[in-house]
C-alpha cells in the first residue's frame, strides 16, 4: 500500500484520489499528466503545489517550486508516491529539486524538515539554486 495516512484521518489525498488510486492509472495516462513539458498545479491534503516532472532512462525528477499551504504530510507522500512510481518504470534513481523554500511566502517550517531528509543546497547548471537530493533505490522492479 503506498497510501500515506496522516494522524488518523485517512490517506493524503492528491486531487481527490488516493495514491494507490492515482498510481493504478493507466501508465499513459499518468505519463500525460506528469510529463507535459510544463509545470503543474496539484493539490495534494491541504498543500497546492506548483512542480514540473520529468524523466530519463534511470531518473525520476521532480522540481518543486512552490508549497502553499499543507502541513500534514504532503512532501512524505510525494515521496512515496515517486518512490512507487519510479519502482513500478525500473527506474534506479529520485532527483529531488525544491524551490518552495525561496517562493513568494515559504513554509518556514519546510527548510529545517528538508535538512532532516538529507536535501543539501546546490546551485545546479541550467536549473539554478534549489535544495537537492538524490536518492538512488534499491531493489527496483
Amino acid at each position: 500500500m503506498t497510501d500515506v495516512r496522516r494522524w488518523g484521518m485517512g490517506p493524503v489525498k492528491v486531487e481527490g484520489m488516493t495514491a494507490d488510486e492515482l498510481l493504478a492509472l493507466p501508465e499513459k495516462d499518468l505519463d500525460e499528466i506528469l510529463f507535459c513539458n510544463q509545470p503543474i498545479v496539484f493539490r495534494i491534503g491541504s498543500a497546492e503545489v506548483l512542480a514540473e516532472f520529468r524523466r530519463t532512462e534511470d531518473t525520476f525528477s521532480l522540481d518543486l517550486a512552490h508549497i502553499d499551504g499543507g502541513g500534514e504530510g504532503a512532501l512524505p507522500a510525494i515521496a512515496r508516491m515517486a518512490e512507487s512510481y519510479a519502482r513500478a518504470r525500473g527506474l534506479t534513481k529520485l532527483e529531488w529539486l525544491v524551490r518552495a523554500t525561496a517562493c513568494a511566502r515559504p513554509n518556514p517550517r519546510l527548510r529545517p524538515v528538508l535538512e532532516r531528509m538529507g536535501f543539501e543546497v546546490k546551485s545546479l547548471p541550467e536549473r539554478g539554486e534549489c535544495y537537492y537530493r538524490l536518492v538512488q533505490l534499491r531493489d527496483s522492479v
